[in-house]
């Protein structure tokens, strides 16, 4: 058998190597380009398939420094734009772009990093936290959203910022929503005498007429009772009701009695409907003389007795 297989090999040649027996290690080791997927079964290269799916869909682990919290409860976001570190900010943002959770982290005193943004007036750095997914409605310790702030810092450049990015649906509910003290953006606007900025929420749609809830005054009595008259104008002119009143029935007119800025008397004394323009009637002074000092249930008890013995009052 030996040497039939050795008849059968060719006959060597001077001068001629064997490709097969030189290179076939050769060939093993760097000839060979296919991944072996074409020799898999249909069945085996679909859960390949699925697991490195499975490996690309799972979260990446944080990274360190987006898990580190001051004693005040600051990431390295909240750090980084209360020192106004721009391009340090700009680089936090766009690494933590999609991980709302991060963007959208509240510190001690419920502030985000948007929040912060506005109230160091940092306009460039409130678009990109909007573009990578911060949210406006978040409130803080206050019930301020970022947009109450920029109200009533007067920042134009930044509540034009956080109204560009709202979405429409949200628009309205962020202008009407109240902080904890009951006051709306135009209120805080109003309160503080910021023209521009009171003009510009009308004109996406700010109640003019909504009241804050403590005493039910609207931005027209807001402005009467800081003898605003620039603002009284503005408001009047954006259709400000004259004849809305507030929870104790006065109308903007009647604040005006008593107050030095005849101008605004004069305005809104036109515009006032006859019944609103008197003052409530102060109560006759013999009829008060002669009420009793307290009411049936708040008279004082004559008849208490400590030990058998009546109390002297």
């Amino acid at each position: 058998m030996i040497a039939a297989r050795r008849a059968a090999e060719p006959p060597a040649m001077d001068g001629y190597e064997h490709p097969k027996k030189e290179r076939q290690g050769a060939f093993a080791l760097d000839d060979r380009h296919d991944s072996g997927l074409d020799s898999m079964k249909e069945e085996d290269y679909r859960q390949l398939v699925k697991e490195l799916e499975d490996i690309r869909l799972q979260p990446r682990e944080p990274p360190a420094w987006a898990q580190q919290l001051t004693e005040d409860g600051d990431t390295f976001l909240h750090l980084a734009i209360i020192h106004e570190e721009k391009a340090l900010s700009l680089e936090v943002i766009q690494q933590a772009a999609g991980d709302r959770a991060f963007l959208n982290f509240q510190n001690n005193l419920s502030q985000t990093p948007l929040h912060l943004a506005v109230i160091t007036d940092q306009p460039e750095i409130a678009e990109h936290l909007l573009k990578a997914g911060c949210d406006l409605e978040i409130r803080d310790f206050r019930g301020n959203t970022p947009l109450h702030i920029a109200c009533q810092q007067g920042s134009l450049p930044s509540v034009s910022v956080l109204t560009q990015y709202c979405q429409p649906q949200h628009l309205l509910p962020v202008l009407q929503a109240a902080n904890y003290n009951g006051h709306t953006c135009l209120h805080l606007a109003s309160i503080q005498g910021y023209l521009g900025i009171v003009e510009y929420l009308l004109s996406l749609g700010a109640d003019v007429n909504a009241q804050e809830p403590c005493n039910g005054r609207t931005a027209l009595h807001l402005a009467v009772d800081l003898q605003n008259s620039e603002l009284v104008s503005l408001l009047v002119k954006h259709g400000a009701d004259v004849n809305k009143v507030t929870y104790q029935g006065y109308s903007p007119y009647q604040l005006t009695w008593g107050r030095d800025n005849s101008s605004i008397q004069e305005q809104l004394k036109q515009l006032t409907t006859a019944d609103l323009q008197m003052l409530p009637e102060s109560e006759d002074e013999e009829s008060s003389e002669s009420e009793p000092e307290f009411t049936e249930d708040e008279l004082i008890y004559d008849d208490c007795l400590i030990g058998g013995r009546q109390l002297a009052f």
